[in-house]
């Protein structure tokens, strides 16, 4: 629960700051004291929308902070140790404006993103605004608050994300099922190059392996020519080659007298000489005989080679581009065609998916039936003594033509309010005042099935009075025992049902306007009722009346 809230320069508040307790608490004040200013920076504290005038003029910031007691909500303490953001048993949200209009958000004393701040707050506050009834006229609203007070949420997110993820397949079905004629013409295109790029089966490599080879054919007969000629040179012609001139210097040297070691280098180097050169004269002759001329072969490559140079033009790509581009041709024919296989798949995962969501939207009509009879019986019952005994209130499920991301209806508020007179949806009740108190009953109902533990209700008793203002407070107290209540009031009847009450004041000092609140005491709070009943000037009457009210308040 909210166990203290701090708020610095927000508004007319320069510094405030509230211990607060379990229970029902009462906050009251003259008109423009301020309110409704701690539900404001509340709000904000729970990532409310802000902009630069909520900084009280003349300082550079607000500064809001609400500490939470949350060692009765594990829920809550996993949240925040998924997050790294655990204090023990406590909750403390922050949120700081500047004069720019820029905010800061905090969890725990951490920087943290507005989203998780929203979060956060989500688990701990829900705020009742005095405009409620508003929002419930729109039917998503009404569908919302009975999802949650039947705890359908789960199961409402589920049908949603099941509803979106069939719609996905229906439509890729249907495009598949209806492709146009430019899409047929790509197809045939694609298949085409398909064929052509398959029937010429280019591999890796191979286009280098073929320039390599028509090369060599193509010289056969020079390096034939040459390797002869070579072998000639070093030993094979008759005219003179270069063995047998060593050969030769080799004699010659082998007769020279004395011998000295430098000579006998020489003879050693024209021996070795004259072994390399027979090896190499051996080598060469190897070679020519391994060169055999191959015309017919050589055809064959270079006609190779024309088809794909050719088949690289026509596709206006390089040779070396040919492999990439059939890989890309046969993947986009299969994204685009699939073939039959592929769309009896999608056929069955479609209409798998759709079973799926027909299951769970059953059951989500089922559960929903049974949640708004409920809702519309405790509704009804508490409308009844909000000074419409008469009124009859319903909860109508209207089907619908076809499954939507929300099921199989739409849920209408529907109410009589005389007897003899028809059931009519909510929006088309005229009667202001009977909105409110509609709307009420409806908060409190759904406040009893809460599972947060901080309620606030900012001033929902307007245009009510007299008795029917009695059984609000009770009602709010009444929730108030189970956990705790904040409720912003002008009415006695109201305010006399808390256990605790805080009074809003504002006064001038230093030429500014100062918003404060203060705890009231008995006597104080007395006073502060009979106040709310006979204005500013109070009389005996007024100050019994009061007693009484509350004396009554404590006997119940």
């Amino acid at each position: 629960m909210l166990t203290s809230i701090a708020i610095s320069n927000f508004a007319i508040v320069e510094s405030l700051e509230l211990e607060l307790k379990s229970g029902m608490t009462a906050i009251s004040g003259e008109t423009g004291a301020g309110k409704s200013i701690m539900v404001d920076a509340l709000s904000l504290c729970l990532g409310g929308r802000t902009d630069a005038g909520v900084v009280r003029h003349g300082e550079k910031k607000a500064d809001i902070s609400a500490t939470f007691d949350i060692s009765a909500y594990p829920a809550v303490q996993s949240w925040l140790e998924e997050r790294d953001l655990e204090n023990d048993h406590l909750c403390i949200l922050r949120r700081v404006i500047s004069k720019e209009g820029r905010s800061k958000a905090y969890i725990n004393n951490r920087p943290c993103t507005l989203a998780d701040l929203k979060e956060a707050g989500s688990f701990l506050v829900d705020i009742h605004g005095q405009h409620e009834h508003q929002s419930l006229m729109k039917r998503s609203a009404q569908r919302q608050q009975l999802d949650e007070y039947g705890q359908l949420t789960d199961l409402t997110r589920q049908v949603r994300e099941e509803y979106n993820s069939w719609r996905k397949l229906k439509d890729e079905l249907h495009a598949k099922q209806n492709r146009s004629a430019e899409l047929d013409a790509r197809i045939q295109l694609l298949s085409y190059q398909a064929d052509e790029l398959a029937q010429l089966d280019l591999k890796v490599g191979e286009l280098e392996e073929l320039e390599n080879e028509q090369a060599f054919l193509s010289n056969i007969a020079d390096a034939q020519f040459k390797a002869y000629a070579s072998a000639g040179i070093l030993r094979d012609s008759d005219e003179g080659n270069v063995c047998s001139s060593l050969h030769k210097a080799i004699q010659q040297a082998s007769a020279i007298h004395p011998a000295t070691k430098e000579l006998d280098n020489a003879l050693e180097m024209m021996r070795q000489a004259l072994i390399q050169a027979e090896e190499a004269a051996t080598s060469l002759s190897h070679y020519q005989d391994t060169l055999e001329q191959d015309p017919g072969r050589l055809q064959d490559v270079e006609q190779r080679l024309s088809d794909i140079y050719d088949t690289a033009r026509k596709h206006k790509v390089l040779p070396e581009g040919l492999i990439p581009l059939r890989e890309t041709v046969d993947q986009e024919l299969e994204a685009l065609s699939g073939g039959e296989e592929s769309l009896e798949a999608l056929k069955l995962k479609e209409e798998t998916a759709y079973q799926q969501l027909t299951s769970s939207a059953t059951l989500l009509t089922e559960k929903r039936t049974q949640a708004k009879e409920e809702l519309a019986q405790r509704v009804e019952e508490q409308i009844h003594g909000l000074g419409m005994p008469y009124a009859r209130f319903y909860i109508h499920c209207d089907p619908l033509d076809q499954i939507s991301a929300h099921g199989y209806e739409e849920i209408e508020y529907m109410i009589a309010s005389n007897p003899g007179q028809p059931a009519q949806p909510l929006r088309k009740v005229a009667s202001g005042g009977e909105l409110s108190r509609i709307s009420l009953g409806i908060q409190v109902v759904t406040a009893h099935t809460s599972v947060i533990p901080t309620l606030v209700f900012d001033e929902v008793d307007v245009g009510i009075s007299g008795g029917t203002a009695e059984v609000v407070g009770r009602m709010l107290r009444s929730v108030g025992n189970r956990g705790q209540v904040f409720c912003v009031t002008h009415l006695a009847q109201v305010a006399a049902q808390g256990h605790q009450h805080f009074r809003v004041s504002k006064e001038v000092f230093n030429e500014a306007t100062v918003s404060k609140v203060e705890s009231l005491a008995e006597t104080n709070r007395t006073q502060e009722i009979a106040r709310l009943l006979g204005g500013i000037e109070l009389t005996e009457q007024t100050l019994a009346h009061a007693q009484e009210m509350l004396g009554n308040v404590q006997l119940q």
